[in-house]
């Protein structure tokens, strides 16, 4: 596949991004990147070191959006960013990384053969830089900004304190788009940056369907597969877990099992290894 370079005076040059204060001034694109900005996009970014409570958050989140038809933007970085890019195309759905060096220069190199993946997955990878161009400090900054143009809403779901996913939050509330935050637990110096956000006026996040309700869509349940478990009770829970509602809350709220059959259900699934918890009474899949 050849790399495209898109001039900003192209037809084909994505208007959402002539809406920064500093454009591109020139795409350098592997992959059709219209094609995928005609979908509802969602920007999910995070700290690189990331915890197994955001590990667990990302990789629901990202599925859930992916199975419902909706793009992902990241940043192939290492950590939250990594993790939604993955989990993305094990949910066999489409992704772009927003690069901070030039295409032939995958950065990190460990994520080289993410990146191929993500072509062989008919996903993009965009830079505004040369092909062989290597990443300097400002330009990882300059790439979050891309990020946050290309996606209608953007999630943090873990970041630290001064993680630089919160450059991210900043350029998309800059372009007046929606910024949401999972919470953490406040102990823990992974969540500082994302309960930071709460604090400042980020939308909540705990279930897939808050992020669903920010975009104004509803998920397309046909591309939702069933999962079935050994009884009704397991089969429903199952199936809100699969659909992005992670919060031990919603899940009691929308099942709508009296809370003695709702623990033992839940305890059940853990104990055969199909859900997993994640602290603060958040659940995954396994």
């Amino acid at each position: 596949m050849k790399i495209i370079r898109i001039s900003k005076k192209a037809k084909t040059y994505p208007q959402r991004l002539k809406l920064l204060a500093k454009p591109p001034v020139e795409l350098n694109v592997l992959g059709d990147i219209n094609k995928l900005l005609d979908m509802p996009t969602v920007g999910i970014v995070g700290s690189r070191k990331v915890s197994s409570y955001g590990r667990g958050i990302t990789e629901e989140m990202a599925s859930s959006l992916a199975r419902a038809g909706i793009c992902i933007i990241s940043g192939l970085a290492l950590g939250v960013d990594s993790i939604a890019h993955m989990s993305t195309l094990k949910a066999k759905g489409k992704t772009v990384a927003v690069l901070p060096s030039g295409i032939k220069e995958i950065y990190p190199a460990s994520h080289r053969q993410l990146a191929r993946n993500i072509i062989a997955k008919d996903g993009v990878l965009v830079s505004e830089y040369e092909d062989d161009f290597r990443p300097r400090r400002e330009s990882f900054i300059q790439r979050n900004r891309i990020i946050a143009a290309l996606s209608d809403v953007l999630l943090v779901t873990e970041a630290a304190e001064k993680s630089g996913s919160l450059y991210t939050a900043n350029f998309a509330l800059e372009l007046g788009k929606t910024v949401l935050a999972v919470p953490g637990n406040i102990t823990s110096p992974t969540s500082t940056g994302t309960n930071n956000l709460l604090k400042t006026g980020a939308v909540m996040v705990t279930s897939g369907q808050d992020i669903f309700e920010a975009l104004g869509i509803k998920p397309k349940q046909m591309e939702q597969t069933d999962i079935y478990g050994d009884n009704e009770q397991e089969s429903v829970l199952l199936n809100l877990l699969s659909n992005g509602i992670n919060s031990g809350d919603e899940l009691l709220a929308q099942s709508n099992l009296n809370i003695r059959l709702f623990q033992q259900t839940l305890s059940m699934l853990e104990i055969k290894g199909a859900i997993s918890p994640l602290g603060n009474n958040q659940w995954h899949l396994k």
